[in-house]
């Protein structure tokens, strides 16, 4: 048996961070919870086995963004997923390897968390991120199929 990726979910709103949880637990996924982005900065350095971060973009005192490149200075390997509402994954400047806006489904979620953790990645090269709006899953299937041909 394959032993569960493990993701690291990030979000100060304890209703969303268990929804989060759960839909990833009852996908095979073995889901750790931080209530903030203090508390993911605590856990990730002690937890090498983290596959993927998965993090709200608004949190008070130290938001998705501001998280994501402090983990990224850390282990810059670990994919990171970023949910930030729709004006502020396009304007903001990031170290997240994806942003997606909050409100996709849960499929679509499922599908973009299973990419990017199926592998951990190598430094980055260069500064630039990916910014992929997954608002009309055109895009996703695409990547998806285009990754199954590899």
């Amino acid at each position: 048996m394959r032993p569960k990726k493990v993701i690291l979910c990030v979000d100060g709103n304890e209703q969303e961070l268990s929804v989060l949880k759960f839909t990833l637990e009852t996908n095979g996924y073995r889901a750790l919870a931080a209530h903030s982005g203090q508390e993911a900065i605590a856990i990730f350095p002690t937890t090498p086995e983290i596959d993927l971060v998965l993090t709200d973009g608004s949190m008070p005192q130290m938001n998705g963004f501001q998280l994501a490149e402090r983990l990224k200075r850390m282990r810059p390997h670990v994919p990171i997923i970023l949910l930030a509402e729709g004006k502020a994954a396009t304007e903001e400047s990031h170290m997240a390897d994806a942003v997606m806006v909050k409100g996709c489904t849960r499929l679509e979620l499922l599908e973009r968390v299973k990419v990017m953790s199926a592998r951990k990645r190598g430094p980055r090269k260069g500064a630039g991120c990916k910014f992929m709006p997954l608002g009309d899953g055109g895009a996703l299937a695409q990547e998806i199929a285009e990754r199954r041909t590899a």
